[in-house]
C-alpha cells in the first residue's frame, strides 16, 4: 500500500459532523463518552484529540486502501507535552503500550454529535479545528502527514520484537498553526502501529505509538 498524504488546510466555514478534520473537538455516536485515561496519581485526563478519517471519503479517493469503506477513525494521544501543556506520557523513542494511544472505529456517521472539551473559564481547548484533503504526492517540503506511511524515520531495519511486521497505520508529523505548535522531539514524527492481522480484521483496540525525532 502506498502512502497516502493528508493535508490540513483551515476551513472557510465550520466544518460538518462526520467529515475528516485534524484538531477541533471529535464526533462521537450518541452514548460515547470523550476517551479519558488515569495517571498514576489515580486522576481522569482525557486524551488529546489528534484527527479523524471519514473512511468513505477515503475509499472514493483510494478504493484499494485496507481500511473499511465506511465510517469513521478517530486518532487520540497522550501528547499534551509535545504541544506545550502539562501531561502525563511514555510516548517517546520506543513502541509504547496500549494505553498512551487510541483508536476509535465507528461503523457509521449517523447519530453523532461533536463533543466540545472546555477549561475552568468554559473555553474550549482544543486547537482550532482543521480540513484534511487526500494526496497521492506531497508538496516539496510539506508536513509527512501520512496513511501507512513507509518507516523513513526509524533508525533500525525493523521495529522491535514482537512487532517486526506492524505497519505504520497514520504518521502525524511536528507542525505549527495560528493556534499551535506541535513538536515532536526536534521536529520529529508521532507513527501509530497495527499489526496486519488487526489491520485486516478491522481491530483497533491494540494500536501502539512510538515518536521518531529526525
Amino acid at each position: 500500500m502506498k502512502p497516502i498524504h493528508i493535508i490540513p488546510h483551515t476551513p472557510f466555514e465550520k466544518l460538518p459532523s462526520g467529515v475528516s478534520r485534524f484538531w477541533g473537538n471529535p464526533d462521537l455516536p450518541e452514548g460515547v463518552d470523550y476517551p479519558m485515561y488515569i495517571d498514576d496519581e489515580g486522576e481522569q485526563y482525557p486524551y488529546i484529540f489528534v484527527c479523524q478519517i471519514n473512511l468513505d471519503e477515503l475509499h472514493r479517493f483510494a478504493p484499494d486502501n485496507p481500511l473499511p469503506s465506511g465510517g469513521l477513525l478517530s486518532f487520540f494521544a497522550k501528547i499534551d507535552h509535545y504541544l506545550g501543556y502539562m501531561g502525563d506520557s511514555e510516548l517517546g523513542g520506543f513502541i509504547s503500550d496500549p494505553s498512551e494511544v487510541k483508536v476509535l472505529f465507528f461503523p457509521d456517521t449517523d447519530n453523532m454529535r461533536e463533543v466540545v472539551l472546555v477549561d475552568d473559564d468554559d473555553m474550549q481547548t482544543a486547537p482550532e479545528e482543521m480540513e484534511l484533503r487526500f494526496a497521492r504526492r506531497a508538496e516539496p517540503l510539506s508536513e509527512e502527514h501520512e496513511l501507512f506511511a513507509n518507516p523513513d524515520h526509524r533508525p533500525w531495519a525493523t521495529w522491535d520484537h514482537p512487532f517486526e511486521d506492524w505497519i505504520i497505520l497514520l504518521q502525524i508529523d511536528s507542525f505549527e498553526g495560528k493556534d499551535f505548535i506541535l513538536n515532536f522531539m526536534d521536529f520529529g514524527v508521532l507513527d501509530f502501529l497495527i499489526s496486519p492481522q488487526a489491520l485486516a480484521a478491522a481491530d483497533f483496540s491494540d494500536v501502539r505509538g512510538i515518536v521518531l525525532s529526525t
